[in-house]
């Protein structure tokens, strides 16, 4: 059957469910639905290692390509903030892992930094003990708690060595590379640790890290360099998985996959087949560029049809979409013991063509554009709008789409409001309850989900942003050197949801917003009071002691005074 049939009758499908109409009014947001999620679903929260933990050249880490991006001092990041201290987590386990016992979480998904652990990037060189303890200990700790760790291997901080030598992920050696720091993390970690990630989000480190160089290592490689990140990522990946699948998981019992971060593509005009071909294409060269080969063996056939055909009108011999062989095919096919997905927003897309001669692009290669609806509610970051029910859409396809895969959700969430109440973050609390909802709806419509991350457990370093953009269920006061945590009201909500499994009826449902409302105010009034109690602790641990030390001094003074007139 050929892919456009394919697509057809997927949309068909939508169409029947009552997932095809438009944002407005559409069926599947006509009514809250109240409802359980089923036994053993898993509530998480979430975060990665370069964004929390700070200590960015303490214990032996080596350097990474976002301390060298951040580090250049070239406006490259919001205000040019680093992440050498970010949340202070590499000191502050304890105190985090007190934070996810009282939001109740079943899981903490989290990611390793790969030169902690291997300093060059190269496992033969050198392996950091530290390193290896640090995560150890982070481990054994949550399971103590009764939390459940899922790892991710790959949080896009690259050894800066590899990068240096190797040119990154445009180096196809990276997947051996890659196994290799795999497979040190399945021996060190793999007996407690059965959730395993190889990479989060890859289509964004490859797109802004290779093409918009938005993103470290900051290469404007366009039209070529993402395609070509991607291609070794997705061997290295494959190469992760057969790695644990055939010395690992028999005495282990693990699970591998990754996770693919997608926004929804709705057509404009769902009457339109030209519109309904956009936004397959856009949700084929989001979601499908990394899931196809994973789960059918090759590139979605619009990627290799599009791609290939704005190559060929630039004057080039191949097509800028790396080919997999046969044999490649088949070994990367099948790698994938459950899909992660991560979702935020959606967008609205129509059919708009891109003339080959303003050069190749991933932009101009989808032939497609994004638009928003202005009545959708805006949050913190200029690109998040809140469209819960995309979100059932985009779930309902990857279900449809990969035949029946196990899903985790391992990304979605909020940004805080540029203008609004630091901890009360009731605009949060109505996300969480959307999407959460939707959620609920999908397993409802067939969907396997197995569990849910919401993102994320702090505020944090976020990328390019700095850390102008909030995520955090917990405000963290980055100003102060101890960087304090103080919960926001969606801790309350999210708690309640989590304790009961879902939504039990609609007054307790009210009642959990009306009082995560009413401890934010408490909260906030300590958050307020934090500036004149760092100003009592400097005057504790600076003044009181030199002025201690100036008493001794003269009274030492006084003292000999004293000595040599007797004498």
């Amino acid at each position: 059957m050929k892919p456009v049939r394919v697509t057809t009758l997927l949309w068909m499908l939508l169409l029947v469910l009552g997932l095809g109409a438009t944002g407005k009014g559409s069926p599947e947001e006509a009514s809250f639905y109240y409802g359980n999620f089923p036994l053993g679903f898993s509530w998480g929260v979430g975060s990665s290692a370069y964004q929390t933990e700070g200590a960015w050249d303490q214990d032996g880490k080596g350097p990474s390509i976002w301390d060298v991006f951040t580090h250049s001092g070239k406006g490259k990041v919001l205000g040019n903030e680093t992440a050498d201290v970010a949340c202070d987590g590499y000191y502050k386990v304890q105190e985090d892992i007190i934070l996810l016992r009282e939001l109740h979480v079943n899981h903490y998904r989290f990611s390793l930094s790969w030169p902690r652990l291997l300093p060059t990037g190269v496992r033969a060189e050198q392996v950091n003990k530290k390193g290896i303890q640090f995560y150890s200990d982070l481990i054994d700790a949550l399971l103590s708690s009764n939390i459940t760790p899922i790892v991710t291997l790959h949080h896009w901080d690259l050894p800066q060595l590899l990068q240096v030598k190797y040119g990154g992920w445009q180096n196809v050696s990276m997947a051996n590379h890659f196994r290799d720091y795999a497979n040190l993390c399945f021996e060190a970690f793999g007996d407690r640790v059965k959730h395993w990630i190889t990479f989060s989000d890859p289509r964004a480190m490859a797109e802004k890290g290779y093409e918009t160089g938005h993103h470290a290592p900051g290469l404007k490689l366009r039209g070529t360099g993402l395609y070509k990140a991607a291609h070794h990522i997705i061997k290295a990946h494959a190469q992760a998985w057969h790695s644990y699948n055939t010395t690992w998981r028999s005495k282990q019992q693990g699970l591998v996959g990754i996770s693919l971060n997608c926004d929804w593509g709705e057509p404009v005009d769902i009457s339109n087949p030209k519109d309904i071909e956009a936004a397959e294409r856009y949700l084929q060269f989001c979601l499908g560029w990394f899931a196809n080969p994973i789960y059918a063996g090759d590139y979605p056939q619009v990627m290799k049809d599009y791609i290939g055909r704005k190559s060929a009108e630039q004057g080039l011999e191949m097509s800028r979409l790396p080919v997999f062989s046969l044999q490649e095919k088949s070994y990367i096919k099948g790698t994938s013991d459950f899909l992660g997905l991560g979702h935020f927003t959606t967008r609205y897309i129509t059919e708009r063509k891109n003339p080959s001669r303003q050069g190749p692009s991933y932009q101009n290669d989808r032939d497609l554009i994004e638009l928003v609806d202005p009545n959708w509610p805006a949050l913190g970051s200029k690109w998040l709008y809140s469209v819960p029910w995309g979100f059932r859409r985009l779930l309902n396809f990857a279900q449809t789409q990969y035949g029946n895969p196990p899903i985790y959700v391992m990304e979605n969430g909020a940004s805080q409001k540029f203008h609004c109440t630091q901890l009360c973050d009731e605009w949060r609390i109505q996300y969480l309850k959307g999407y959460i909802n939707e959620m609920l709806k999908a397993i409802k419509d067939g969907a396997n989900i197995k569990g849910y991350t919401s993102w994320s457990l702090l505020d944090k370093f976020e990328w390019e942003k700095g850390y102008s953009d909030r995520y955090g269920f917990y405000y963290v006061e980055f100003n102060d050197r101890n960087k304090p945590r103080y919960p926001k009201a969606s801790v309350q909500y999210y708690k309640k949801i989590i304790i009961a499994n879902g939504f039990p009826n609609p007054r307790e449902v009210e009642s959990w917003y009306l009082k995560a409302l009413e401890t934010c105010s408490i909260n906030n009034q300590r958050l307020a009071a934090e500036p004149l109690l760092s100003h009592m602790q400097m005057v504790t641990e600076i003044v009181v002691p030199t002025v201690c030390s100036v008493c001794v001094l003269i009274t030492a003074v006084l003292l000999m005074l004293l000595l040599r007139r007797q004498s």
